[in-house]
């Protein structure tokens, strides 16, 4: 499955939000909102969700299967990670 992770911010001082970002599956379906968030065991992906009336959060959608899971978490790591080495590159540059 062709899936392609664009990250439109970043967080430095959030606390354990790390970046938001879109998600694009097979240049046709869009889902935006996703988050990447640093954990226990370090960063993960948390999908889209919502408040109930109880408080309580619900996703909105979310894998059904581990692989595609583990594919969409890869992808958003590796665009966050190109996206901080680009703004130290362009802060280094300015210095």
């Amino acid at each position: 499955m062709n899936i392609k992770a664009e990250i439109k911010k970043i967080f430095e001082d959030k606390g354990k939000l790390r970046a938001v970002a879109n998600l694009v599956f097979e240049d046709g379906f869009i889902v935006k909102n996703v988050r990447l968030v640093e954990g226990s065991k370090g960063v993960f992906v948390s999908m889209p969700s919502h408040k109930k009336i109880d408080g309580s959060f619900i996703e909105v959608c979310h894998p059904i299967s581990s692989k595609v899971r583990e594919q969409i978490e890869s992808c958003v790591v590796e665009a966050y990670e190109k996206m901080r080495a680009t703004a130290v590159t362009k802060a280094e540059r300015t210095e």
